[in-house]
């Protein structure tokens, strides 16, 4: 597999992502190959000699960088030489079997549907986040990708999160539940009603109904379902809470007896660890004719790592090929398609 990994995207490029590619060599075959985009006189020092370099790496010079606060679209234009914009030309050449960035998200989004395509069948991509909880995994669908859906994006934004979660989850049947503002039908705006109409007719949909955001922590569901605004909202508040959580509980213990701090450590550690994005390596972006994964701006090189596995363990199961099998088939449609 040929995995081109995005050297300048982030708050900790481009240290952290070189040092992610060479954490996931001694964890990958030896046939995978993995193409590091960026400036060439930049990324070429940060790395092993060819003598002593263990695994296939290569680098593709890609002499702009797109900042996190520029426009997507006009930064696209503007920047055509960008480490983005050549890995998102790179997949659409067929040169490369996965892409991988902790940049601009938008600029992502952006680049690898304009250049990979849409899956056939599917109207907009949607950024897939799995939220480890007491009750196992829930995917949230979509995070930032699209803020102005129609009802049919979130029914294969559904489907989508369905397959991911099955073949990559295990759940078998995974619960879909739709994000609104109250667990009532009559609840939500029209596109939240039109919506919840289009998946509860499909019977092989296993749709619980409309759900509320702690929903998504009390084992209601193992799919949410929700537009770009709403999910990128629930995505940071849920990580400023769990980082806001673990500080309060870390100053508690400091203000007890060493004792009892040091008894409380490692447990307080295994669930940080547990909770930590960082261990998930990047986002999915679902429905793009390819594999791509958004990481975090503020990726290390762990999350690098991750990514790296994420993205070959969804290019193995060919997730793209269910999704396009389980939409030829399905009898959902409107009219605003």
């Amino acid at each position: 597999m040929r995995i081109a990994i995005d050297a300048m995207g982030g708050d900790n490029a481009p240290g952290e992502i070189i040092s992610g590619v060479l954490e996931s060599i001694d964890l990958l075959d030896d046939i995978d190959e993995m193409i590091i985009v960026g400036p060439q006189d930049i990324i070429e020092p940060q790395l092993p000699s060819e003598k002593s370099r263990k695994g296939s790496i290569s680098v593709v010079h890609a002499p702009q960088v797109i900042d996190m606060d520029e426009q997507p679209v006009e930064s696209l234009r503007n920047k055509r030489k960008s480490s983005i914009a050549v890995m998102a030309k790179m997949a659409k050449l067929h040169q490369v079997d996965a892409v991988i960035s902790a940049g601009n998200t938008g600029a992502c989004v952006a680049a690898f549907q304009m250049r990979m395509r849409n899956l056939p069948g599917v109207n907009r991509p949607g950024i897939a986040v799995v939220f480890p909880t007491f009750e196992g995994p829930v995917t949230i669908c979509d995070v930032g990708a699209n803020i102005a859906c129609k009802p049919i994006n979130l029914y294969q934004y559904g489907v989508m999160a369905k397959i991911y979660s099955k073949h990559l989850h295990g759940i078998e049947n995974p619960r879909i539940g739709l994000m609104s503002i109250g667990q009532e039908d009559a609840k939500g705006n029209e596109i939240v009603k039109k919506a919840r109409g289009l998946i509860k007719s499909d019977p092989k949909m296993n749709f619980v109904g409309n759900i509320e955001g702690r929903d998504i922590f009390k084992g209601v569901c193992d799919i949410a379902v929700c537009d770009g605004f709403v999910g990128n909202v629930i995505l940071k508040l849920t990580e400023g809470l769990v980082d806001g959580l673990f500080k309060a509980i870390k100053h508690e213990l400091s203000t007890e007896k060493l004792r009892l701090a040091m008894k409380f450590k490692p447990v307080i550690k295994r669930i940080y660890k547990k909770y930590d994005y960082n261990e998930y390596g990047g986002a999915l972006l679902l429905g793009i004719n390819g594999t791509a994964l958004i990481c975090h701006g503020s990726s290390k090189s762990r999350t690098i790592k991750n990514a790296i596995l994420a993205s070959k363990n969804f290019y193995t199961k060919k997730i793209n090929d269910k999704i396009i099998e389980y939409l030829s088939q399905t009898s959902v449609r409107t009219d605003d398609e």
